[in-house]
């Protein structure tokens, strides 16, 4: 099984750039050993079950609680497959292969 997550979470009781949350989150991520891509709207990740993601989800939550976030943002996507892995390159790559490379 393969499941992708786009998540979006930043706190919305602060004033100014959420840099600092979203890189508390962003070094859960990169520390749960998934694979996973930041983009400048979100950050993609790749892991075995839904129930990984979303504990790997609630532990991003739990975070931004801790820093004193009384109001959080969330906006999650999954896409579960039961069969497949690296899909976080290889759905890129299939388009590519119709239209030549997408990202500069």
């Amino acid at each position: 099984m393969s499941v992708l997550m786009s998540l979006a979470m930043f706190p919305t009781d602060k004033i100014g750039s959420k840099s600092k949350e979203v890189s508390e989150i962003l070094n859960i991520i990169k520390n749960s050993g998934y694979k996973y891509q930041l983009t400048s709207m979100n950050t993609i990740v790749e892991a075995k079950t839904l129930q990984e993601l979303l504990e790997l989800l609630n532990k991003c939550y739990l975070r931004l609680e801790e820093l004193g976030c009384n109001r959080v943002y969330i906006s999650v996507n999954f896409d579960a497959r039961s069969s497949g892995e690296n899909r976080i390159n290889s759905k890129v790559k299939s388009v590519e292969e119709h239209i030549g490379d997408v990202s500069k």
